[in-house]
C-alpha cells in the first residue's frame, strides 16, 4: 500500500492524538523538528515523549506542555548545556509535571530493538554495576539466564504510538531513504504502531548510496514533504546544522518568560515549517 502524501498539518492532524506514545528519532542529524513544531501548534497534550537524544526539540515541546512523560537517555543542548524547559520540568513541574524513564544509549537502543522485533522485553549486560536500576525500578529489571545463569537486565520494549523521523528523499511509492548518521531511526520506525516521515524532497525514484537505508512504502503511513524540515540540526547533502541557533537556544530557554515570548513568536506565530524558517532567518 502507498502511504497518503500529505501537508504536515494534516500529518499531524490524522497520527497524532493527546495521550499517544510519539517517537521523534534523529542523532544529531535529521532531528524533525517541524514536525515538533507543528505538534506544539495543535497544541497537543499528555503525551509520551521517547527519543534516545533529547535535545532543543523536545525542550520546546516539553516547555510548552505537550508531554506528561520522557523516556530517554542522554538529555542536553548538544555542546552547550542543560535544556532549561526540561529541568524546570522536573525540578518545579512547570508547566506540569513531568515523569521520566531513563536509560543509556544501549538501553534505549535495546528497547527500541525488541519491540521491533516483536518481543516484550530485551536483555543487556551494560547496567550491570550502576545506580540506573535503583534510579528506575519500574523499567529495569534483573534477569538469570536459562542457559548459564548468569544475572543480566531486562528493559520492557518500546512500541511508540507514532515514530516520526526525517529523511532526505522518498520516492512516489512511499519509500523513503536516509543517509548519514541514523542513530536509533531504523529501530524506531520498526517498532512504531504507526511511522510519519517529513522529508526534504519527493522523487520519481530513489537512488540510495552506500551509507544509507531504505524504509519500505508499506512501513510508512503519511509522508510530508517539508524542505528543511530538520533544521537547526542538519540534512547531509541538503544543508550543515545551525549552530548559532543552538547556543543562542540557551539564552532563550533560560527564563520562562523569554521562552514562551520567542515560541508565541516564533512556532505558534507561523502558519508552517515555511514561515518558520522565514521567521528566524534559517535554511530551507
Amino acid at each position: 500500500m502507498i502511504p497518503a502524501f500529505l501537508p504536515l498539518r494534516d500529518a499531524i492532524a490524522a497520527h497524532v492524538r493527546d495521550g499517544l506514545t510519539v517517537a521523534l528519532e534523529g542523532f544529531t542529524h535529521l532531528i524533525p523538528f517541524a514536525a515538533g513544531h507543528e505538534i506544539i501548534r495543535q497544541r497537543r497534550r499528555d503525551l509520551t515523549l521517547v527519543r534516545m537524544t533529547p535535545d532543543l526539540i523536545y525542550d520546546q515541546l516539553i516547555g510548552m506542555g505537550c508531554a506528561r512523560a520522557l523516556v530517554f537517555s542522554w538529555g542536553g543542548n548538544p555542546g552547550v548545556g542543560s535544556l532549561h524547559r526540561l529541568r524546570d520540568a522536573i525540578e518545579q513541574q512547570w508547566p506540569g509535571p513531568l515523569a521520566i524513564d531513563e536509560h543509556s544509549h544501549a538501553g534505549m537502543a535495546v528497547r527500541y530493538a525488541a519491540g521491533a522485533a516483536g518481543l516484550p522485553f530485551g536483555i543487556l549486560r551494560g547496567y550491570t554495576g550502576t545506580d540506573l536500576a535503583a534510579a528506575n525500578a519500574a523499567h529495569i529489571r534483573p534477569i538469570t539466564c536459562p542457559f548459564t545463569g548468569e544475572t543480566l537486565t531486562a528493559l520492557p520494549a518500546l512500541t511508540p504510538d507514532v515514530t516520526i523521523l526525517h529523511a532526505q528523499r522518498a520516492d512516489r511509492e512511499g519509500n523513503v531513504w536516509l543517509r548519514g548518521i541514523v542513530g536509533a531511526s531504523r529501530e524506531a520506525a520498526m517498532a512504531a504502531r504507526t511511522l510519519v516521515v517529513t522529508v526534504e524532497e519527493v522523487v520519481d525514484a530513489l537512488d540510495a548510496p552506500m551509507n544509507a537505508f531504505v524504509i519500505p512504502g508499506w512501513q510508512v503511513a503519511a509522508i510530508s514533504a517539508v524542505p528543511g524540515g530538520a533544521y537547526p540540526s542538519y540534512a547531509l547533502g541538503h544543508y550543515p546544522r545551525d549552530n548559532a541557533f543552538y547556543q543562542a537556544w540557551d539564552g532563550i530557554a533560560r527564563t520562562r518568560e523569554s521562552f514562551t515570548a520567542w515560541m508565541a513568536t516564533h512556532v505558534l506565530g507561523t502558519a508552517d515549517h515555511a514561515a518558520f524558517l522565514r521567521s528566524v532567518g534559517g535554511t530551507g
